[in-house]
């Protein structure tokens, strides 16, 4: 069965990534198309990228914690991006373990859940431009909630009705893209 990681961007404290994508999660698990899991990347604590060799050019990561990291994205299918806006971009945590793999990355699909003081939608255009990079094709559908109106004093997460909507949409575009790559991932 197609397997699709959720993946937390943020590894601070108080943060808000993991009560959406407990969210995204309990919509996805109603669907039955696919395995989903929680990927949090505050339990990979990888530090500063330092690879001293590219990771599109090799795959000898000499930063034990990169190992687990890469054996993790190379076993999914497909990814959703809890997307945090932290001052317009992507956060520095998630950018950073992207940054660590290459090869794991490409050739899969995924879709982007963002959020922030104007939906996180600067931050998740950022996140299309650096996938592109790593061969990740980034769907359409994109959930975008606002600190304002689906938190609670910006930290307690009641998204508004019609987001559901969304997140299904993008989960049914992330299941048939990612299915659409198989061939490409497996040759």
């Amino acid at each position: 069965m197609t397997k699709i990681g959720i993946i937390t961007g943020s590894t601070r404290p108080g943060r808000n990534s993991v009560q959406v994508a407990e969210w995204v999660k309990s919509i996805a698990d109603k669907r039955g198309d696919a395995e989903y899991e929680i990927v949090d990347l505050k339990e990979y604590n990888l530090p500063m990228y330092a690879e001293p060799i590219s990771a599109a050019y090799s795959q000898d990561y000499q930063t034990p914690e990169a190992i687990p990291w890469s054996k993790k994205i190379a076993e999914l299918d497909g990814y959703v991006f809890i997307c945090p806006e932290y001052n317009h971009g992507v956060t520095s945590a998630l950018k950073n373990a992207i940054d660590y793999l290459y090869v794991e990355w490409n050739n899969k699909a995924a879709g982007i859940v963002s959020y922030g003081s104007s939906g996180g939608v600067r931050a998740a255009e950022a996140l299309r431009i650096i996938m592109a990079e790593l061969q990740v094709a980034t769907v359409r559908a994109h959930p975008a909630m606002s600190l304002f109106t689906d938190f609670v004093n910006m930290n307690e997460f009641k998204p508004a009705d019609v987001h559901e909507g969304s997140v299904t949409t993008l989960l049914d575009q992330v299941n048939a893209w990612t299915n659409a790559f198989e061939p490409l991932r497996n040759k």
